[in-house]
């Protein structure tokens, strides 16, 4: 809980803005319209704020033996004052990693054995933005509800949090399916927002049971409040995302669904052609079994990925990550990293193989 006040802290002075740009990083193919809302502070509230946060976090680099030497130290540039995330309010973006990540929070560990083979400031709960339909679609899938159920778009669905647009127009009926299949692939927040509404007891039922979920998962750092995450509520820590990861990588459907590149889905109307937010499942160098991104203003871009390297399954979280590309650099520095060490734990798991 105490991460969950350093948290608290944070997203109160963050900056209520518009999500088209989250939308459209999230959805190369959604045609957004938006309506911009900025509430502004002054600079003279938020430094204290973030000073104070700073002195009450506690950071720290862990690395797998053999690393790459610590790279130069300069102080990273903070982000202008009307676009800081949490974690820049937080003072994360002065942690310095001998991978020189663009993410101010970094965590890969072994599937296997849950040893941590690098990480960053993984224990601090950060706002995870879209990050959060991964847990979202496990609600829906483990409560084994009809996926060919046609649900329907309606007003509620609409975003009242960052008012942004949306493909999927209020009427749209989809199955409870080809919901979950984009609010994976391609972000979608009204299907996601549909998914919650839909559960039994509605969406306060379906948020209680995220969070019932989260803590029977061990993530201790975890809150939720909606299923889209457009809300900077949503908060986790990048080792409760990594259990997660782990627990959503155990359900085909949520590999697929997160993984495929392109999909189409007809909603009565018209038919929609969805891309993947993540351009890696498309690279044929990558061997991803599960992922999702997310984006907004306070949280930065995130995205979480179980993948195989090296002959190893590998969790990778990345947490407030700044540019369009940077948290998906971030993982290909990590797959580098790890192609280049060879861990040690892998050798001699090959070494048992090849006796045997």
């Amino acid at each position: 809980m105490v991460k969950f006040v350093l948290s608290a802290l944070l997203t109160s002075f963050v900056f209520v803005v518009s999500s088209s740009v989250a939308l459209a990083a999230e959805s190369k193919s959604a045609v957004v319209t938006t309506k911009r809302h900025a509430a502004h502070h002054s600079r003279a509230a938020a430094k204290p704020a973030a000073k104070s946060a700073v002195r009450h976090h506690r950071r720290h680099v862990a690395v797998a033996p053999r690393a790459h030497k610590a790279a130069a130290r300069a102080p990273r540039v903070a982000a202008a004052a009307g676009t800081m995330s949490a974690g820049d309010l937080a003072g994360l973006n002065q942690t310095r990693d001998p991978l020189d990540l663009k993410s101010n929070v970094a965590l890969v560990l072994d599937q296997a054995n849950s040893q941590v083979l690098f990480e960053k400031n993984s224990n601090v709960a950060l706002p995870i933005a879209s990050i959060t339909k991964l847990m979202t679609g496990l609600i829906v899938v483990e409560a084994h509800q009809n996926m060919d159920e046609m649900l329907t778009v309606t007003q509620d669905d609409v975003d009242k949090e960052k008012f942004s647009g949306s493909r999927l127009k209020v009427g749209a009926q989809l199955t409870r399916a080809n919901m979950l299949h984009i609010a994976l692939m391609s972000s979608e927040n009204r299907a996601a927002a549909a998914l919650g509404r839909n559960y039994p007891g509605g969406l306060s039922a379906f948020v209680a049971a995220m969070n019932a979920k989260a803590k029977s998962l061990g993530m201790n750092d975890t809150h939720y409040v909606d299923a889209n995450g457009l809300s900077s509520h949503n908060v986790a820590s990048a080792r409760d995302l990594a259990k997660l990861v782990i627990a959503a990588h155990q359900h085909p459907i949520l590999c697929q669904y997160s993984t495929d590149t392109r999909y189409a889905v007809s909603t009565g109307r018209q038919s929609l052609q969805y891309n993947n937010t993540n351009y890696l499942v498309a690279n044929s160098a990558w061997d991803i079994g599960l992922q999702k991104t997310g984006f907004i203003n306070e949280a930065g871009r995130c995205l979480v990925m179980q993948a195989k390297i090296e002959g190893r399954d590998v969790v990778m979280v990345f947490l407030d990550s700044k540019g369009k590309h940077s948290r998906t650099d971030d993982a290909s520095r990590i797959r580098k990293w790890l192609e280049a060490v060879k861990p040690q734990a892998l050798m001699q798991t090959r070494a048992a193989h090849a006796q045997t």
